[in-house]
């Protein structure tokens, strides 16, 4: 104990010697200031020079306008049941066409069906009921789509859905064959208008917030078109051209996630439905080995069979002759 006493006081009288080195002013309030100032102004600047492009959003009204065909095509789809979203499954539906697994797990079940979506009642129905009150043949087509069989509507979208081919687009109109379609020509058309004056993206957007910031059925309505996906290959970013790493225009993007990226470009992720599942799975395993690294056994002795801290610290083992 008495040892122990001794050290305590010889450290503390060492520790209570004052400073005697030189005097030097210091204002830690006025260097933080200027460094701030200093840090600011040049993140100002840069971001300025250097910032990356600001897009304008894609909207459906630009979609219709741009490509009619393409949207009545895909509305088409949503309306009789065959658009991605609307077999999408979790968590928008219960459909089974992008439930991705690896082996017997398949997170996206996990959480259910959180965000409901019905494509054809969504993306179609809904907001066509929305003007049908001021659009009198528009209410009597509604009527008779809903109080039609099953039968009865699959014969009208299939038939709808063989005049497309013959469609042609005049601007922002589209001009259909008339054939035996019941009300759909009807709904198809109004739903066009509705697309082009912008009404359409009002009504996708719309919900019980105060603000329509949730964009979530608009997108998912794009994503089932064509043309989005060409919006996305004109500017590199499909996941085929590395897409999730890269900038619109020629600017640097998130090359950090090229790990991520690389993984989608070889086989057998590249041909796989799973491969986001399997992608995720295996940057888990990386970034799990990469973090218990210090725990593997012979993987943390290789620094001591391959000493190549050696050569970048040369100068000090010379100087200090260890072996």
């Amino acid at each position: 104990m008495s040892v122990g006493r001794e050290k305590y006081k010889t450290r503390q009288k060492r520790d209570s010697i004052p400073y005697s080195g030189p005097k030097v002013p210091y204002d830690l309030i006025k260097e933080a200031t200027i460094a701030f100032l200093v840090v600011a102004i040049l993140t100002t600047l840069l971001a300025v020079i250097f910032s990356s492009p600001d897009e304008s959003a894609v909207t459906i009204k630009q979609w219709a306008m741009s490509d009619p065909l393409d949207f009545v095509t895909t509305a088409l789809s949503e309306l009789d049941g065959t658009s991605p979203s609307s077999q999408y499954g979790p968590p928008y539906n219960s459909g089974t066409s992008a439930q991705q697994h690896v082996g017997p797990f398949a997170p996206q079940k996990w959480a259910g069906q959180r965000i409901p979506v019905n494509s054809a009642q969504d993306f179609v129905l809904s907001p066509l009921s929305q003007v049908a009150s001021s659009v009198p043949i528009l209410s009597q087509s509604l009527a008779s789509w809903n109080s039609a069989t099953s039968k009865e509507r699959e014969d009208w979208t299939s038939n709808y859905s063989a005049a497309l081919a013959k469609a042609t687009a005049n601007g922002s109109k589209l001009l259909v064959p008339s054939g035996k379609y019941g009300p759909v020509g009807e709904m198809m058309s109004e739903l066009l208008l509705m697309a082009n004056s912008g009404a359409l993206d009002a009504s996708l957007t719309g919900n019980s917030h105060f603000y329509g910031t949730d964009y979530t059925k608009p997108l998912l309505f794009l994503a089932d078109g064509t043309y989005l996906s060409g919006l996305a290959q004109n500017k590199h970013l499909l996941g085929t051209q590395w897409g999730m790493m890269n900038e619109t225009g020629n600017w640097p993007g998130q090359a950090w996630l090229w790990l991520y990226t690389f993984w989608y470009q070889i086989p057998p992720y590249n041909t796989s439905t799973n491969a986001d599942a399997l992608v995720m799975t295996t940057m888990l395993i990386v970034s799990a080995g990469l973090l218990l690294l210090p725990m593997i056994p012979g993987l943390r002795r290789i620094p001591e069979y391959v000493p190549v801290h050696r050569i970048i610290w040369r100068d000090w083992y010379k100087s200090n002759k260890t072996k």
